[in-house]
């Protein structure tokens, strides 16, 4: 994973692109203030999550991830991003030394005009790609509802959670600003998975 010194702003207030800030040579924001403490890992680097996810989704690629500059990061995380094209991006905060992922997002920037509707249908099939990636058992018609059902829960909040099993997937609708996507691992207590296993 090389390194980047673009400025991104990462989930939330913080996530949100537009081409300005790609631009500007200011300090990056602290890395993923919506992590829940004590998060754990997927049991993917950055790199084999890559190259899986591309395999599985051929007409979704995602390049190379590169490392956002991290000067205000919080000392156990890397955040690193790749853009997939002028209004859609995807990023992720890793475990600095294994580069496992705690979050996965996509993030897309509204686009306005006759392109809208094209663009805004990418950005629905490649948040339904991950929300696939991490819930493999999904078929693409069951993650497109899913994807659907989260959005609508989360339409027009800064943002909305919600977890199924050992997932967490966010929302953060920011109207004419954009969207944000993300899964992230959330850790189970005993009781929990005990009630999962008897359901």
């Amino acid at each position: 994973m090389k390194a980047w010194r673009y400025p991104i702003w990462l989930l939330f207030s913080a996530l949100i692109f537009n081409s300005q800030v790609w631009a500007e040579e200011t300090p990056a924001t602290a890395t993923a203030p919506y992590l829940l403490p004590g998060a754990p890992t997927f049991d993917q680097s950055i790199s084999q999550f890559r190259e899986k996810f591309n395999t599985d989704n051929p007409t979704l690629a995602l390049n190379e991830f590169r490392a956002v500059d991290g000067r205000n990061d919080q000392g156990s995380l890397t955040r690193a991003a790749t853009k997939i094209n002028d209004n859609l991006y995807a990023s992720t905060a890793l475990e600095r030394g294994t580069l496992k992922i705690k979050s996965m997002q996509i993030t897309w920037l509204l686009v306005q005009g006759p392109e809208q509707k094209a663009a805004k249908a990418k950005a629905l099939e490649y948040m339904a790609a991950i929300i696939r990636a991490f819930s493999p058992a999904m078929t693409t018609a069951q993650s497109g509802q899913k994807l659907q059902k989260l959005l609508n829960n989360g339409k027009n909040k800064p943002y909305y959670a919600e977890t199924e099993g050992a997932v967490r997937y966010v929302v953060a609708d920011n109207g004419e600003k954009g969207l944000t996507f993300a899964v992230e691992p959330i850790k189970l207590t005993l009781s929990e998975s005990l009630e999962d296993n008897n359901k």
